[in-house]
């Protein structure tokens, strides 16, 4: 890799981006192909040029692969953590490299480099090839400049930001938490940040990129009150840059974990059986990502696993319910100006008017059911292969008030603090772990309760979905996703909705 300033490389590329209907300023590569100047500054950034991404394409599909990606990645993290009163622990990490992908029908080949030198990405390129036998003579395909989108900006990038910056918010944190209530015993909390350069070359000429920029900063806070120990947690993320931090979100955040931590000491266990269930608007949305959100995955769908395979188009819920698989909200979690197939994020529709409406496509599923991708493809690092996986999912808006679905219920419980559960992807069966919540008794709030267990089946729950509420909210905490090995950002909301019944283990 050459030797650049990364400050201005940052000035010079992620400034310059501001949407789609920018008219990017070209410039002459090295082979005489014309390439805007932020295209030119990715190149640099990983230290190749147009022809060596042509080369390397083509000793992909040399073997006769029919399509063959390009993956580089820089990624800078930072943690910070505070234990016992003090900031003590401190990490930071690079990584770099490019994964190579072929596509031979469904089947991948891939193989991934460390070095981003001419032999070594050939050598990787060579071994994804394998998928494929024979022989195929391909020619370099005209450049095809893919400019982002913008849902984030920052207006200090981490890298610019040194850790005597940092450790007087997390300070502020642990001081605030501990000040706000005489039981609270120990504060754990934590900072991290991190910048991550990304470019995709395709076998197409496709050629884009993007700068992804993500903060989290949370906090554990444990509480005593007569030799009884509580404990609960809070925590926001964003793809922000230093501006993230300030006195609001230290405020927001003590604030919640104190009253969270504080509510435990009331709380009792409701008794056992199934009943009406009113989901928190939130942070319940994680019900929504994992017991229905991963049965929308395309490749569940097309290998049949997925009880939605045969229901698109089929009524699946109440006519009010509207589900959004979204990677274009501002500044969010789950948000990607493109995914890591060189596809532009877009709002995909799941379910619309109560209709299945919409799978989470990637390339591949894209390419099976006939469909345009829909900017899901996304990996954990250059390591992996891009997969169909959420973004942002959540459910809008409803006809109904947060105040009538509770009314509407005798008895039952309302639950919004999740941590967290188990999920059979192809039934959708699922175990949620509920950290806290309350009673329902005759259409009213009343006892807090903690530590049970929900039990359902997703697609019935959806279809069990009666009253929805006009209170919609994304959860902005830290929310990662698991599958097949890899791990990604997102986020999940939801409004205050009615389940009619599921199963609550409490007491018997």
């Amino acid at each position: 890799m050459r030797n650049i300033d990364r400050r201005k490389f940052l000035k010079s590329s992620g400034s310059a981006v501001v949407g789609s209907m920018l008219l990017p300023a070209f410039v002459q590569s090295c082979q005489g192909a014309s390439v805007s100047a932020e295209i030119q500054a990715y190149l640099e950034h990983f230290g190749v040029d147009l022809k060596l991404l042509q080369k390397v394409t083509e000793k992909a599909l040399s073997k006769g692969g029919d399509y063959a990606d390009l993956f580089f990645e820089h990624k800078i993290v930072n943690s910070l953590g505070l234990e016992d009163g003090k900031v003590n622990r401190a990490f930071s990490n690079i990584d770099f490299g490019v994964g190579i992908r072929v596509l031979k029908g469904d089947q991948t080949g891939f193989a991934y480099s460390e070095t981003i030198t001419p032999e070594a990405m050939l050598k990787a390129a060579n071994t994804a090839a394998n998928i494929a036998s024979g022989s195929q003579a391909v020619s370099a395909q005209e450049i095809k400049e893919a400019m982002p989108a913008n849902y984030y900006t920052i207006n200090k990038s981490w890298e610019d930001v040194s850790v005597p910056e940092k450790i007087p918010f997390i300070q502020k944190l642990n001081d605030q938490v501990f000040d706000l209530d005489s039981r609270v015993s120990k504060v754990n909390a934590f900072l991290n940040d991190e910048s991550a350069y990304v470019m995709f070359y395709s076998s197409e000429g496709v050629l884009t990129y993007d700068y992804r920029p993500m903060v989290s900063l949370g906090v554990v806070c444990v509480m005593e009150q007569n030799g009884q120990l509580e404990n609960s947690y809070s925590a926001r993320s964003f793809r922000k840059g230093f501006e993230f931090l300030n006195q609001e979100v230290v405020d927001l955040l003590a604030n919640e974990v104190v009253d969270r931590t504080a509510l435990l000491f009331d709380a009792t266990k409701p008794k056992a059986g199934e009943m009406p269930v009113v989901m928190g608007a939130g942070g319940s949305g994680i019900l929504l990502h994992e017991a229905i959100g991963h049965t929308f995955e395309a490749d569940f769908n097309r290998k049949g696993t997925s009880i939605f395979a045969d229901k698109m188009g089929k009524k699946v819920a109440e006519k009010f319910v509207n589900i959004v698989d979204d990677g274009t909200l501002a500044e969010n979690r789950g948000s990607i100006n493109m995914d890591d197939e060189g596809n532009r994020s877009e709002k995909t529709y799941l379910v619309k008017d109560g209709i299945l409406n919409s799978y989470i496509h990637d390339r591949i599923s894209a390419r099976h059911y006939q469909v345009d991708p829909t900017g899901n493809g996304r990996r954990e690092s250059f390591r992996h292969v891009p997969l169909p996986r959420m973004r942002a999912t959540y459910m809008e808006t409803g006809p109904h008030s947060r105040e009538d679905i509770i009314s509407d219920v005798k008895q039952g419980i309302y639950v919004d603090n999740f941590s967290n559960g188990e999920v059979k992807i192809g039934a959708g069966d699922f175990t949620f772990y509920v950290k806290s919540g309350y009673l329902i008794e005759n259409g009213k709030l009343t006892q807090p309760i903690k530590d049970i267990n929900i039990i359902g089946n997703g697609p019935q729950a959806l279809a069990d979905i009666t009253m929805c509420a006009s209170d919609y909210k994304i959860d902005n905490g830290t929310w990662t996703c698991g599958k097949s090995g890899q791990s990604v950002p997102v986020t999940c909301g939801l409004p205050t909705v009615l389940v009619k019944k599921l199963t609550v283990g409490g007491v018997s």
